[in-house]
């Protein structure tokens, strides 16, 4: 009990200290509240997309790659709540974020017991080893470790290989994009994998051109089964 009651004394301390902010609207956070404030928290703008019913992410991929279902956690606008989120994530060394994120959805998906099921293997967008050399760590993986720990899946970062350190290329269509990445993506330790179903995770989905590539790159595997998540989308207009 003297234990633990000190513990809460040091922590009530290091607060004022140091206090910690909500990464939405950087107010103080109150004992009980982490990386977001409660109010931010139920400002959030979710997608409430399943894998059992067809949704937009879907349809994103149609005629393009063999997906089987995608969805995705949050919606993603400028200015918003959730660009404040993955900022921090991506530039802020926030990496709490993506844990925060993935253990909140992880617990979702979780209720989908078929779902639940079905995934045999989870796997990150990777980084090129420059940039995360220079980041320190790849943004997706603490979400997407987060995802398979709640389906019971095994967390493969060592299968889907980043060649180049390209920049990003919004602008470009999705054609040209690609014809300009042909190899941008290569498999390695791919032998378990063969004849299994694969939830490939990432970021935030814009044109879905990289999840496309990635797709293409993990399909080469044998009889492999694909499914797509995200921790955002950019709404389709």
């Amino acid at each position: 009990m003297l234990i633990s009651n000190l513990t809460k004394i040091l922590n009530d301390i290091n607060t004022v200290l140091l206090p910690k902010v909500c990464f939405g609207c950087n107010a103080h956070l109150y004992r009980g509240e982490y990386q977001l404030c409660t109010v931010c928290r139920n400002d959030l703008p979710f997608t409430e997309y399943s894998f059992n019913v067809e949704n937009p992410i879907d349809r994103i991929f149609y005629g393009r790659i063999a997906v089987k279902k995608a969805s995705s956690f949050l919606f993603y606008r400028e200015n918003s709540i959730v660009q404040q989120l993955i900022h921090h994530l991506k530039y802020k060394n926030q990496e709490q974020v993506g844990v925060f994120l993935g253990d909140w959805y992880g617990q979702l998906l979780q209720e989908d017991a078929v779902f639940k099921q079905e995934i045999d293997f989870v796997v990150p967008v990777p980084l090129h080893r420059k940039k995360l050399k220079k980041r320190g760590y790849n943004q997706v993986e603490a979400f997407a470790q987060k995802l398979a720990l709640h389906l019971a899946a095994d967390y493969r970062n060592d299968v889907l290989i980043k060649t180049a350190n390209t920049k990003t290329q919004t602008k470009k269509s999705r054609i040209g994009r690609w014809q300009s990445n042909k190899e941008l993506y290569v498999l390695t330790n791919t032998e378990k994998l063969q004849g299994k179903n694969i939830l490939l995770v990432d970021d935030v989905i814009t044109t879905g051109a990289t999840i496309e590539i990635c797709a293409k790159t993990l399909l080469q595997i044998p009889k492999t089964t694909l499914y797509v998540a995200s921790m955002a989308v950019v709404p389709l207009t």
